[in-house]
């Protein structure tokens, strides 16, 4: 395996985790705190970065 392919493959590997890792953090807001409040986080998070 080349080294470009293989750093591809790396990259494609830890952009999978981190979007599995949104996914778990998303539904572990929605579990915990419901689902008012898990919008209203969603919401400020939003309004604070634009």
């Amino acid at each position: 395996m080349s080294q470009a392919r293989r750093a591809a493959s790396v990259l494609a590997i830890a952009a999978g985790l981190a979007a599995i890792g949104l996914v778990v953090g998303a539904v572990t807001m929605w579990v915990q705190y419901g689902t008012a409040v898990f919008f209203e986080t969603i919401a400020a998070g939003w309004q604070a970065c634009f």
